[in-house]
Order: C-alpha cells, then sequence, then structure tokens
C-alpha cells in the first residue's frame, strides 16, 4: 500500500516556475511507477509526466515537453515535478499518482494524492 501527499502548489504568474512535491508512505513505493496527472475545471483527468520505478524512463505528454521535468528520489520517498515556463493552461489540480508495472499515460493508477492546487495568471 501506498499513500500519496502533494505539496508546492500555488499562485504564480504566467512565465514563471513551481516545483510540486509528493511524499509518499508505504514499503512499495520504491518499485512503483510514478505519475503527475492534471484535471482542469470541467475537464477530464490527464496525464502530465511519468518515471519508472527506477527513474531511467521518463514520460512526458506534449504539452508539457521542455518545460516540467519529473524526478524521483527512492531513498527520500519524493517524486517532484519541477514545472518553468508556467502558461494559464497549466492550470489545474495536480495529482500524484503510483502503479505497479510501467508507467500508464491513462488514469489507471491504485494510488492517488488529494492534489495540490496550481493556478497561473495571466
Amino acid at each position: 500500500q501506498v499513500q500519496l501527499v502533494e505539496s508546492g502548489g500555488g499562485l504564480v504568474q504566467a512565465g514563471g516556475s513551481l516545483r510540486l512535491s509528493c511524499a509518499a508512505s508505504g514499503r512499495t513505493f520504491s518499485s512503483s511507477a510514478m505519475g503527475w496527472f492534471r484535471q482542469a475545471p470541467g475537464k477530464e483527468r490527464e496525464f502530465v509526466a511519468g518515471i519508472s520505478w527506477t527513474g531511467g524512463s521518463t514520460n512526458y505528454a506534449t504539452s508539457v515537453k521542455g518545460r516540467f521535468t519529473i524526478s524521483r528520489d527512492n531513498f527520500k520517498n519524493t517524486v517532484a515535478l519541477q514545472m518553468n515556463s508556467l502558461k494559464p493552461e497549466d492550470t489545474a489540480v495536480y495529482y500524484c499518482a503510483a502503479r505497479r508495472g510501467v508507467v500508464s499515460i491513462t488514469p489507471v493508477y491504485d494510488y492517488w494524492g488529494q492534489g495540490t492546487q496550481v493556478t497561473v495568471s495571466s
């Protein structure tokens, strides 16, 4: 079982940066693929970034590629999402997720955090 808690969200101006962090607890964390998803009002939850259990493979949505970076520290049991050059369309609730197996770009993860709000102003 994995429990996830996100932090680091907030209000930022367009072009600014935020770093989200996901603190994980549970003995299965280090063997779990991790993903970040986001959901804007009236929209479906969408994939943002994913990282393999070793950290050796990452995946990004086209909309964030080159701006966002996902990383993990299995010793610290944390997953981070560094978000640069933020745009108003990045505004959403961001969720950390974990699953056994490989990264999925669909929300078929076993565990989810409560979400953290990211708001990007124009």
